[in-house]
């Protein structure tokens, strides 16, 4: 049994580590309440930030729906390029057809952040966080909290 299993291995290691895509196309739309980056674009993968956890897409993916969270979507275009945009939340659907859709509260290219403005914006956050009197004004300000520090990380990394 072990013999088997290992020639297995050995026979599809040469495949560990490649990335390939499908040859399908995967119609993109990417909009956010100010402008659309996207629409129906034939794109070779995106990798989205979820609350369930980050995770890649290619044509042919299982249809789901998911929440986006404060973080960078990856967008590999069809040339192999890659683009990164900083999204605050919103919504990802994947359809049988091999769409995808993401809408979010907000985006802006990883290129057009500032991180200093993103470190004050992450300060006064904290700020409001720490005077914050009621539950309410205090789940907000925390929500802001996160917000600003994935707006730093990003701005850090692009």
């Amino acid at each position: 049994m072990f013999a088997r299993a290992t020639s297995q291995l050995v026979r599809h290691a040469p495949r560990v580590g490649m990335r390939t895509y499908a040859d399908a196309p995967m119609a993109f739309t990417m909009a956010s309440q100010a402008q659309v980056f996207y629409k129906d674009a034939n794109v070779r993968q995106v990798d989205v930030p979820s609350f369930s956890g980050s995770f890649g897409i290619l044509p042919n993916h299982v249809p789901s729906l998911a929440v986006l969270k404060p973080g960078v979507i990856t967008v590999f275009e069809s040339d192999g390029s890659a683009k990164k945009y900083f999204v605050s939340s919103g919504t990802i659907t994947i359809n049988e057809d091999s769409s995808v859709q993401v809408l979010a509260e907000e985006a802006a290219e990883l290129e057009h952040l500032d991180l200093g403005a993103a470190r004050e914006a992450l300060s006064k956050a904290q700020s409001e966080a720490n005077a914050a009197t009621t539950e309410t004004a205090k789940a907000e300000a925390l929500i802001a909290v996160e917000v600003a520090e994935e707006v730093v990380k990003a701005a850090e990394s692009g």
